[in-house]
């Protein structure tokens, strides 16, 4: 089979399982362009752990997979920390205008609520001055935030950080929690950028990258993307000398957190094959 990495496997084997176990959902918030419900297959409770350490990172080969626009949403959210999607616009990310909430802003989520809980600042003290603590976290699901303005509820909405000492060595592990994940549009996009938060974290510290585990409580293919999880299954079979590499990012240099910009990210054998069956959003 021409799976090349632990990544591809997750790929492969969760597309499989929402199609061919997945179950129905009834009366989705979601609509179409066309004003369409667009429903969905989904299984629960899907767990992926990656030891970036050993060269393990959360990229598949069998699709094409937008890194830095991915790693530009992570320095909107936790280093700019607004939700303007001018500011969005001006970093080069356009998935975001759909959900405008009427003053170019996406509402009091994500970045809004990274400042307004200086969860952020919080973050760093934390694990600098006591490490060990197991309540390095960071929450972006903040229910009153929720009920007051209006907008899309955080799907990536927590991170729980440890540090592990090992041969005297400090590494900095992350789980990524989210409650909804659109496989085909985003989901392999969280993950790795994610990690590039973990690595950014972790150098502001001067500690090693360590774990990044990701636990997706809704993991759902949309019905007009079948056509698009087909087309990737079809791509396993690939000739076992034509498969790619293991892709990889990595930092330039370790630096402030708020110092960093998507140019200290270095991206290797990201050469994964666009999708050509369509990709209509749902909203």
């Amino acid at each position: 089979m021409g799976l090349v990495n632990k990544a591809d496997k997750y790929y492969n084997d969760n597309l499989r399982k929402i199609l061919s176990e997945g179950c129905l959902d009834e009366n989705p918030r979601p609509r179409y362009t066309d004003g369409t419900p667009a429903h969905s297959k989904f299984i629960t409770q899907v767990f992926e752990e990656y030891d970036i350490s050993k060269g393990e990172f959360p990229i598949t080969t069998l699709r094409n997979t937008a890194i830095k626009t991915g790693i530009k949403e992570i320095l909107w959210i936790y280093q700019s920390q607004d939700s303007s999607l001018v500011t969005a616009r001006e970093k080069g990310i356009l998935w975001w205008d759909d959900w405008n909430v009427g003053d170019d802003t996406i509402g009091q989520r994500y970045g809004a609520t990274v400042s307004k809980y200086d969860l952020m600042n919080d973050l760093l003290d934390g694990l600098k001055n006591d490490p060990f603590s197991r309540r390095h976290i960071i929450n972006l699901y903040q229910y009153q935030d929720l009920k007051d303005t209006k907008g899309l509820h955080p799907c990536a909405y927590e991170t729980i950080w440890s540090v592990r000492k090992v041969n005297g060595v400090m590494f900095l592990d992350m789980t990524l929690i989210q409650r909804s994940n659109d496989y085909i549009t985003a989901g392999f996009i969280n993950k790795i950028q994610y990690v590039a938060f973990l690595m950014m974290v972790a150098g502001h510290l001067n500690y090693q990258v360590g774990k990044f585990c990701h636990l997706t409580q809704n993991l759902h293919i949309y019905d007009r993307h079948y056509d698009a999880a087909n087309e990737i299954l079809g791509r396993v079979n690939r000739d076992v000398y034509t498969q790619p590499k293991q892709p990889k990012i990595e930092l330039k240099e370790v630096k402030n957190f708020y110092d960093y910009t998507i140019d200290d990210f270095i991206i290797y054998d990201n050469v994964g094959e666009k999708i050509n069956s369509p990709l209509e959003l749902a909203i």
